[in-house]
């Protein structure tokens, strides 16, 4: 990987959803802020994991980052191109190569088209090929790639399991020959004897074809396992990136250390013996969030600082970055 050269850069990426009052003359009365001034890369074939509460913005950063959502402000740039500043032909130049991979199997796929439609659409839209037969072919050999048979072409998607419509979900993003995708929960809507299975299938793919990903998931375990680094959202914020292994054996934020405290431990004597951090109350509201650090209210080590300045997002260990006033910088 190139460090100098990320295929994926995000700054400041904001994204506040208004909210309005009143049924016929709507007044707005402030915004939701899902993702506030968040910046991150991703180097060509790393998987960046993204982990948080339910609520913290993280299906936000993925869907703006690839212009589902209109942005706020801030820029995403992918392999050179900024998908937020783009139009016409250039937002599908950048589209063919940045996809996604839906949380619900079974709400992302249209009831109403057969697998071929579903997986053949992106060649369409790219014109990848000039033929029907061409696209035909093209769409058995992706089947063939995520494990299904291609003699499933002409079902319906409520014919289908729900593994088997995560499967034709990533045939569907990998029709356009992309470079980077997100997998937002890809495997939390799935039954756990399937998870792991739709897991090792994002790893191959990743491997035969090079591809970078965003790793959106609940399941800290999971994301250890796939993930190189793992960014922590807290409130639209971050609050810790660090490598997988440096960030799971040494958590520096305390809402870090929260999140890792609850994973379990296969070994009942360890699990039991081990400290646990149980937070107080509840999220605040991203309509209003709390002045200073956005986890003050909740956090047991907070201090008179924490309250009102907002604590620098800075390096306290090589490749470790947090943004927490009680930590300190290592040599």
């Amino acid at each position: 990987m190139n460090a100098s050269n990320p295929l994926v850069v995000v700054q400041e990426l904001k994204k506040y959803f208004p909210v309005t009052r009143g049924l016929i003359l709507q007044r707005r009365v402030g915004f939701v802020r899902a993702v506030d001034g968040v910046s991150f890369t991703i180097q060509a074939g790393e998987t960046l994991g993204m982990v948080g509460e339910s609520g913290c913005g993280k299906t936000t950063v993925g869907r703006t980052m690839l212009g589902l959502y209109p942005a706020t402000s801030g820029s995403v740039v992918i392999d050179g191109d900024d998908i937020l500043h783009s139009r016409g032909r250039d937002v599908l130049k950048i589209r063919r190569k940045a996809q996604m991979i839906f949380q619900d199997p079974y709400a992302s796929l249209n009831p109403r088209w057969t697998v071929n439609s579903i997986v053949g659409e992106p060649m369409r839209v790219h014109k990848l090929f000039a033929s029907d037969k061409e696209r035909l072919e093209r769409a058995k050999e992706l089947l063939r790639l995520v494990g299904l048979s291609s003699h499933l072409l002409n079902r319906f998607p409520h014919e289908f399991s729900g593994g088997q419509r995560q499967r034709i979900g990533i045939a569907r993003a990998l029709a356009s020959n992309p470079s980077f995708i997100v997998c937002d929960e890809p495997i939390s809507a799935l039954d756990v004897s399937i998870q792991a299975q739709v897991v090792n299938l994002l790893e191959e793919l990743q491997d035969q074809f090079g591809l970078t990903y965003l790793f959106i998931a609940h399941d800290l375990s999971m994301v250890r396992h796939i993930c190189d680094r793992v960014l922590v959202l807290y409130l639209g914020v971050m609050v810790e990136l660090a490598d997988r292994n440096e960030l799971y054996e040494k958590p520096l934020h305390p809402y870090t250390q929260a999140l890792l405290s609850a994973v379990p431990i296969p070994d009942p004597r360890k699990d039991r013996a081990r400290k646990r951090t149980i937070l107080t109350g509840d999220v605040p509201s991203p309509l209003n969030p709390p002045s200073g650090c956005r986890f003050h209210t909740r956090c047991p080590i907070a201090m008179d600082i924490c309250t009102s300045v907002v604590p620098e997002w800075r390096e306290a260990a090589p490749h470790h970055w947090v943004a927490c006033h009680a930590v300190t910088t290592s040599a």
